[in-house]
C-alpha cells in the first residue's frame, strides 16, 4: 500500500499536472473535453449520453474525441476483468472457431467445464447448476420457479430497495414503486418487507442494540401481508442498487434462522456481487451462511459476454428444465468466457489484490468524509463501494448526488448512482483487475472534482 509520504509526493505531481494541463488530450489526470457536436440517432427507441464511446482497456474507456475515462462502475457492474482482457477474448476466439452456439439440448465441453466449475466455487450445498438462462432477470425467475415448484408453496419475500431485475415478474417483486407504475398489476405472490439499512432504519433502531428487528417483523409480515405460503425469500447479500447498503452478519444468521423455520427457501442475488467483487468470490463466503439457492451473471462473463446461471441444492432440481429455457442459454462462447473468467480470479493473488485496494480507496474515502460535510456514510466491501451524499439536515441529497456523477465525466470518472435506494449514493466499483496506482489516479480525480462542488 502507498505510504502516506508517497501520498504526497503523488498528489503534488498531480496537482501541477492539473494546474498546467487541464485542457491537455495527453494528461492523465484530468479528462479533456471535445468539442464534437454528437445528437442521439433518430432510429434508437431510447435517448443515450451524447458522448460515444470507441474502445477500452482495463478500467479505461476512451471516446471519440481521444479522452480517457476511469469507469467506476465496471460498465453494468459486469465487466470484474476490465475491457478488453486479452485472455478472455482469446479464449473465447478458439471457441468460435469450433462452435458458436447450439441448442442447450446438447452437451458441449464448455457448458458442462462451467457447471463443474461453478459447483467446485460455490457454498458446498450448492451441487447443481441450471444454466439455460442468459441474464440476471432470468436466473432470479428460474430460482423463484424451482422453490414454487418444490413447495407448492407461491409468495415470495424480497426486500425495500432490491433491485432483482428488469422483467415482469423481477420487476414487480423489486421495492420501488417507480418500476412498477407504468404497468398494471404484474403478479399477485410479491411482499417486500424492510431492507436492513441500519443508518436509515425503517424501525428507527440502533444496530448495537436493535435485536435485528428487521428479521423478527418478518413474522408479522407472514402472519398479516401473505397468504402464509411463502416458497422462498430472495436477497441481494449486499444491495447493489438500492445504496450499497451492508448488513450486519448477524442480520444472515438470523434470516437463515426464521427461513428455516418457515421452510422457506433463501435465494442470495449475487448478480452484482458474485466473482471476485467483495474480495471474496462470493459475498456469501463474508457471512457464514449457506442460501438455499444463489444466482449468478454479470461478472461471471469477465470481460463482457453474457452468461448466466442458478445454483441449486439438490432437492430443487424437480422443475423440468424446458419450463424455463432460453434460446441464448448455454452459450458456448459465453461459457467458454466463464470458464476462463473464473480460472484468472482462482490465481494466487486476484482476491488478494481486491481486498488490498479495496481498503485502499476506502481510507481514501474516509479522509474524504472527513473534508466535505456532504459525505455521511462510505460503506462497502472489497471494490463494491457506496458513498452516501446528505444535507445539511442529513437528508438524502438526490440532486447533488446526480450532479457529481454527471460532472465526473469532465475529471475522467464514470459514476453511477443509486437510482433504486433513496437515490443518494454514487459508487466505486472499478473493475477488479485495478492496480493501486491506478486506484490513487482515481481518488486524485475524485477528491479534484469534490473540491469544485465544496
Amino acid at each position: 500500500m502507498l505510504t502516506f509520504f508517497t501520498r504526497k509526493i503523488v498528489d503534488i505531481i498531480f496537482n501541477n499536472l492539473y494546474d498546467k494541463k487541464r485542457n491537455s488530450n495527453n494528461f492523465i489526470g484530468v479528462v479533456f473535453v471535445g468539442t464534437k457536436e454528437i445528437t442521439n440517432p433518430d432510429s434508437l427507441y431510447y435517448s443515450v449520453d451524447d458522448v460515444v464511446m470507441e474502445r477500452g482497456e482495463g478500467i479505461y474507456l476512451y471516446d471519440q474525441e481521444g479522452n480517457e475515462y476511469i469507469d467506476c462502475a465496471s460498465a453494468t457492474f459486469n465487466l470484474n476483468l476490465g475491457y478488453g482482457n486479452k485472455e478472455v477474448i482469446d479464449t473465447v476466439k478458439e471457441q468460435a472457431d469450433k462452435l458458436i452456439h447450439v441448442t442447450s439440448s446438447f452437451q458441449t465441453d464448455a457448458v458442462n467445464k462451467l457447471a463443474e466449475k461453478l459447483v467446485e466455487i460455490a457454498p458446498d450445498n450448492l451441487t447443481k447448476v441450471h444454466p439455460k438462462v442468459s441474464s440476471g432477470s432470468g436466473a432470479n425467475e428460474g430460482a423463484i420457479k424451482m422453490a414454487q415448484y418444490y413447495s407448492g408453496k407461491t409468495d415470495v419475500i424480497s426486500l425495500f430497495r432490491s433491485h432483482l431485475g428488469q422483467t415482469y415478474m423481477t420487476s414487480a417483486l423489486s421495492g420501488n414503486s417507480f418500476r412498477k407504475e407504468p404497468f398494471p398489476p404484474q403478479i399477485s405472490f410479491g411482499l417486500q418487507v424492510p431492507d436492513p439499512y441500519c443508518s436509515r432504519c425503517f424501525y428507527n433502531q440502533k444496530p448495537d442494540s436493535c435485536g435485528m428487528l428487521c428479521v423478527e417483523r418478518i413474522n408479522d409480515f407472514i402472519e398479516y401481508a401473505s397468504n402464509g405460503k411463502i416458497a422462498a425469500m430472495i436477497i441481494e447479500p449486499i444491495s447493489g442498487n438500492g445504496g450499497n447498503v451492508v448488513p450486519p452478519k448477524e442480520y444472515f444468521k438470523q434470516l437463515r434462522k426464521l427461513c428455516d423455520e418457515h421452510d422457506i427457501a433463501l435465494i442470495f442475488d449475487e448478480i452484482q456481487t458474485g466473482f471476485g467483487r467483495t474480495g471474496k468470490m462470493f459475498a456469501a463466503d463474508h457471512f457464514d451462511v449457506k442460501p438455499n439457492m444463489m444466482t449468478v451473471a454479470k461478472g461471471l462473463g469477465g470481460t463482457g459476454f453474457q452468461v448466466a446461471a442458478t445454483l441449486t441444492e439438490d432437492k430443487y432440481t424437480g422443475l423440468p428444465g424446458y419450463t424455463h429455457s432460453f434460446t441464448y442459454g448455454s452459450n458456448v462462447m459465453a461459457a467458454a468466457a466463464a470458464c476462463k473468467t473464473i480460472d484468472i480470479m482462482q490465481r494466487p493473488g486476484f482476491l488478494e489484490n481486491v481486498t488490498t485496494v479495496g481498503h485502499y480507496i476506502m481510507d481514501r474515502l474516509e479522509t474524504m468524509k472527513e473534508d466535505f460535510a456532504f459525505i455521511s456514510e462510505v460503506r462497502g466491501v472489497g471494490l463494491m463501494i457506496g458513498v452516501e451524499i446528505v444535507k445539511e439536515n442529513n437528508e438524502p441529497d438526490v440532486e447533488l448526488t446526480n450532479y457529481i456523477a454527471k460532472r465526473a465525466m469532465d475529471y475522467g470518472l464514470i459514476l453511477r448512482t443509486s437510482r433504486y435506494g433513496f437515490g443518494n449514493v454514487f459508487k466505486i466499483r472499478p473493475p477488479l483487475t485495478i492496480t493501486l496506482s491506478e486506484a490513487e489516479v482515481l481518488c486524485y480525480r475524485l477528491r479534484k472534482l469534490l473540491e469544485e462542488i465544496k
